[in-house]
This record gives structure tokens, C-alpha cells and sequence, in this order.
């Protein structure tokens, strides 16, 4: 079981780099609608692409997966659906719903066309995960972190994780049958939780799918395209390899990761804390 890799960019030379580096999904990312309220301080990607960033890059995408994040629920999202299909999506994701009937509309309205995610990321849709698990048509559920981690208070989108928030959710993914996958990750040996420490919780979760966030390359602020074609190629070869030895792992060595990570991310937490009083 690989995980499955996306990586959000609308740069076609990007995007041609992170394919043939083995990244699985190349990510056009238009949601705007509520975001910059919602996350308003937080350093995360607001990225505001658009259909024109779809169809530019659509011939590109040959052995990549092209997905689409979408706006939440609004008064043009059948619009928006159909254009987005009709640009060239293979995955369609939508975002920030709360209800079952938002999440049915949204099944309608793609009506089998391409596959579906749904990017779980607020308290009501956990909380009316059962229901919205019994309607036909979802084929993935991503977990963001990053939103969900605001709902329920915390300080570390990671907390989730090491509170059993995570665990929780996908115990019902798997029970439904539903692919899944949670959060982002880093270089290995970067980030606030490194890599290394995530990934094995993917595993041990049986989670399929996990975002590079810019921690792992941020395209952005490289100009020379061979320094980011060798953080694509190094990253990925290094997040495989651990794969390979996490894919080994006893349930006591994953016990072990599981405990090293409420303990790293306690400590993280404390240290937010503690700068906030400063």
C-alpha cells in the first residue's frame, strides 16, 4: 500500500517536474469562498486558481491524476461543477460542508462523471459522518487538518491526530468501505512532526492518500526549476523508502510511533502556548 501523493500547484512546468517525479496528483486548488475568515493569521495555501488553470494543464497530466478543489456549497456550484468537469478533472473535492443534503447535491450534481472526495474539515460533518457515509457516489474522504483542527479549539492541526480524532474518523472510513487519507506532509526530518513520524501513522491507520505540503517543496520561492525537480525527486525517494520499512512494522513498533507522537506533538503544543504568552 503506497500512499497516494497530490501536490497543489497551477504552474504547468511544476507540474510536469512533480509527475514525473512520481508525484500521483497534481491539485488545482480554487476554493476562495470563506477561507481567508476562516483561517484569517494561519499561515496556510490560499491559492486562487481558476478553470482556465485546469484546462492549461490538462494535456500536461498524463500519468498524474488532475484533481479539483471546488468552492463549498454556493449559488454557482452547479456551474462550477459542470465547468470543472468539462475542463478535464479526474477528481472533483469538495470542500467545508457540514450536512448530509450539501453533500448529496454534490453527488448529483457530478452524477458519476468523474471520481468525488470529500474534504472533511468541519464539527457538523463528523459529527453527521454516519449519514453522510450511507449516500452512494462518494469515493474518498480526505481529512483537513488544518480547518478541523479550528473547529474543535486546538492549537496543532496534529493534536487531531494524537488525540484519536483521526483514528476515530477513519475506524468509520474503513467500516464504510470508503478510501481515505489525512493532513499533509513535510521533508522528511522537517516540519513541526516529521515525516517519518506521520507516515507511520498513515500506516497504521490504513491511509492511502496524503497531501506534500509546501514544507516539502515550496515551488514558489525556488526559481531554478532543477532545485525543485531535486526536491521532488529526493523527497518522494526518501518517503518511499520509509514506506518500505513502515510497511513492516509490527503493531508494538507502530504502538511505539503512536506514543513518540502524542509526545512530540504535546510538546509543540506547549511551546505555542507558551509563545502566545509572550
Amino acid at each position: 500500500m503506497a500512499l497516494e501523493l497530490m501536490y497543489i500547484t497551477n504552474r504547468p512546468d511544476v507540474a510536469r517536474l512533480a509527475q514525473e517525479s512520481g508525484v500521483d496528483r497534481i491539485w488545482i486548488d480554487m476554493e476562495y469562498i470563506g477561507k481567508e475568515q476562516r483561517q484569517k493569521g494561519l499561515d496556510t495555501v490560499k491559492s486562487y486558481h481558476t478553470i482556465a488553470d485546469i484546462k492549461r494543464l490538462r494535456p500536461l497530466i498524463t500519468r498524474a491524476a488532475l484533481q479539483v478543489r471546488i468552492n463549498p456549497i454556493h449559488k454557482n456550484t452547479s456551474d462550477e461543477i459542470e465547468n470543472t468537469i468539462c475542463a478535464g478533472a479526474d477528481y472533483i473535492m469538495l470542500p467545508y460542508f457540514k450536512t448530509s443534503d450539501e453533500v448529496r447535491y454534490f453527488i448529483k450534481e457530478v452524477n458519476g462523471r468523474c471520481k468525488t472526495m470529500l474534504l472533511l474539515e468541519t464539527k457538523e460533518a463528523v459529527e453527521h459522518l454516519d449519514k453522510i457515509l450511507n449516500l452512494p457516489g462518494i469515493d474518498e474522504v480526505h481529512i483537513g487538518l488544518n480547518d478541523l483542527h479550528l473547529a474543535y479549539g486546538k492549537n496543532f492541526m496534529f493534536e487531531l491526530l494524537a488525540d484519536g480524532t483521526v483514528e476515530n474518523i477513519c475506524r468509520k472510513l474503513s467500516g464504510a468501505g470508503v478510501k481515505y487519507g489525512f493532513g499533509g506532509i513535510a521533508r522528511l526530518g522537517h516540519g513541526y512532526l516529521p515525516a517519518e513520524y506521520v507516515i507511520s501513522e498513515h500506516y497504521r491507520l490504513q491511509s492511502s492518500l496524503a497531501i506534500l505540503s509546501r514544507s516539502f517543496c515550496n515551488a514558489n520561492n525556488i526559481k531554478d526549476l532543477s532545485m525543485i525537480k531535486q526536491d521532488f525527486e529526493n523527497g518522494i525517494k526518501e518517503i518511499r523508502m520509509r514506506e518500505k520499512e513502515v510497511s513492516q512494522y509490527t503493531e508494538q513498533e507502530f504502538e511505539i510511533n503512536r506514543r513518540e507522537v502524542i509526545k512530540r506533538v504535546d510538546k509543540i503544543v506547549e511551546e505555542i502556548k507558551s509563545n502566545e504568552k509572550i
